[in-house]
């Protein structure tokens, strides 16, 4: 998972819902980020902002220590740390760190969202963009995973029907290796329309198999492809029969799948 998106040529490093507050103040002061981060914390809107985000979340928010914060914030006098904040109300909304992920202070991101308009508006809406850019990402990333993981288990019950069915016995491991390959690429074809060794040779370049580079369509429509061709498996039908079905199957679920998308290219032929 990344951690780190880069704001007008600025490394904004993030842990989980976390935005660094250091990175974003380099953006005003590179040699100096700490004092814009304590600038900001000596201000009254800024305590009662906290304040407010604390009382949202955090049921342990000690609220007499805060309003003592609040009467003397604005103050010439007046100054406060980070790590005097979180130690003295027991807030949540700031973290200090250091490690791999970035020294300095952290905070949640709607906290973050708030200094990066105190730091600057613009610099802000950069901010919220490149940032739900990357949980975009995680969140498509994450799904690819599933369906793949969904799309390897589906794949055992596949193999299953074609160990019980078609291997014949007392075959040797080479021979029934072929069996099991020839038997997955009835659902390569079927869905994109080419073999796994076909695949190879048109992406040289390309590591992993053609279902590691699949679209979290084709991962959908595959996972219910290898149900039905086990099922076919065992009701005997034969494997151009198999493949005819499953074609055409593939097909009007990618139809569906897609919606408005005419982009049907690697299922173009129908077998």
């Amino acid at each position: 998972m990344k951690n780190k998106i880069i704001v007008k040529d600025i490394d904004i490093n993030i842990k989980d819902e976390y935005i660094s507050l250091t990175d974003i103040a380099r953006y005003k002061n590179p040699d100096e980020p700490k004092d814009v981060v304590k600038n900001w914390l000596r201000t009254r809107n800024t305590i009662e902002f906290l304040g407010l985000w604390e009382s949202i979340n955090n049921i342990n928010f000690k609220g007499v220590e805060f309003d003592s914060f609040r009467k003397e914030s604005g103050l010439n006098s007046f100054t406060l740390s980070p790590e005097r904040w979180v130690t003295i109300t027991n807030a949540i909304g700031l973290k200090t760190s250091r490690g791999r992920y970035g020294s300095g202070t952290f905070a949640h991101k709607d906290i973050a969202f708030e200094f990066a308009s105190w730091v600057s508006a613009e610099f802000k809406l950069f901010l919220i963009r490149e940032y739900q850019l990357l949980k975009q990402n995680e969140t498509e990333n994450l799904e690819w995973n599933v369906k793949r993981i969904l799309s390897k288990v589906n794949y055992r019950i596949h193999t299953d029907a074609i160990k019980h069915n078609i291997v014949p016995k007392k075959i040797g491991k080479l021979r029934e290796n072929f069996v099991y390959a020839n038997e997955a690429d009835v659902l390569n074809v079927a869905l994109f329309g080419i073999t796994a060794k076909e695949w190879r040779e048109l992406n040289p370049g390309l590591n992993g198999n053609i279902r590691d580079h699949a679209t979290l369509q084709q991962l959908v429509c595959l996972t219910n492809l290898e149900s039905l061709n086990a099922e076919y498996i065992n009701l005997g039908l034969t494997q151009s029969e198999r493949l005819i079905r499953l074609n055409d199957i593939a097909i009007r679920q990618m139809k569906v799948l897609l919606a408005k998308d005419d982009s049907l290219s690697l299922m173009s032929k129908k077998w």
